[in-house]
């Protein structure tokens, strides 16, 4: 097996049992740093690389994802997930063969998402949603790389909480080839126990983004992979955001003390 190869079959094994915790870095420096902490596998978030390039989130370019999904995979040797959003596309066409293009960048699995970017109509039309998810799948299984695919369920962030619509979808994911299960903003226990019970024996995402529970927890309630979205990126910026105001408001520096020494997360 080359690296490539490897990264997927460990991801692959990762979700097989037990459950693990995929935490998501912005960039090169916050990658290495996790991957030092001991973490066996990461996550990109589309948000916090739109934060890098002074953009809100939505408005990354197709091939900005793309070359952010080479870099974070080339610096470290865990497993990557792409946060992938919707496809950047919206046929199913394109967007298999965009994932055809996000699977030869050394990415270990990706996801699928279902949000329409539509105020007035959020979420694709269901069967539309189901063939994107298979036509990332037939595209997964064209590149015979076995990237790990999971499928999202945009309902509970997009302003249309129905527990009901969302296990629906994502059932519907999974007969479509999803390996992975996903419904992010999913804050009620019995919502996340709901979820796992509906889509067994395949595998949920949990995004904890906020202190409703715990990994002990989620594990105890069936979930197999944890991830935070850009809750690392925003504690970082409102570290930022917080010294330099203060220097902006008032001319103090209060906030220069007790910072950890940042080379020392990578020296040799």
């Amino acid at each position: 097996m080359n690296m490539h190869e490897d990264r997927v079959a460990e991801f692959q094994r990762l979700h097989s049992a037990g459950c693990f915790v995929m935490p998501n870095p912005w960039d090169v420096g916050s990658a290495r740093a996790l991957e030092r902490m001991g973490f066996k596998a990461l996550a990109t978030t589309s948000a916090g690389l739109a934060w890098t390039l002074g953009v809100a989130d939505a408005q990354v370019t197709r091939d900005q994802a793309l070359e952010h999904l080479r870099v974070i995979a080339a610096a470290v040797r865990v497993p990557v997930n792409a946060d992938f959003e919707g496809g950047y596309a919206v046929d199913p066409a394109d967007v298999a063969a965009n994932v055809t293009l996000a699977v030869s960048t050394g990415i270990a699995g990706l996801s699928i998402e279902d949000s329409s970017g539509d105020q007035a109509d959020p979420l694709f039309e269901f069967d539309l949603a189901v063939e994107r998810v298979a036509a990332a799948r037939r595209a997964i299984d064209g590149s015979g790389t076995g990237v790990v695919l999971t499928g999202r369920s945009e309902g509970f962030v997009c302003g249309r909480p129905d527990i009901e619509e969302t296990i629906r979808r994502l059932q519907a994911y999974a007969e479509a080839g999803a390996d992975c299960l996903y419904a992010p903003r999913i804050d009620k226990l019995e919502h996340v126990a709901a979820i796992v019970a509906a889509v067994s024996p395949k595998p949920v995402n949990l995004l904890i983004n906020s202190p409703f529970t715990t990994v002990a927890e989620a594990a105890q309630l069936g979930v197999r992979r944890i991830s935070v979205g850009g809750t690392l990126a925003r504690t970082a910026w409102g570290g930022f955001l917080q010294a330099a105001g203060e220097i902006a408001d008032t001319g103090t520096f209060t906030r220069f003390e007790q910072l950890p020494n940042v080379d020392g997360l990578f020296s040799p």
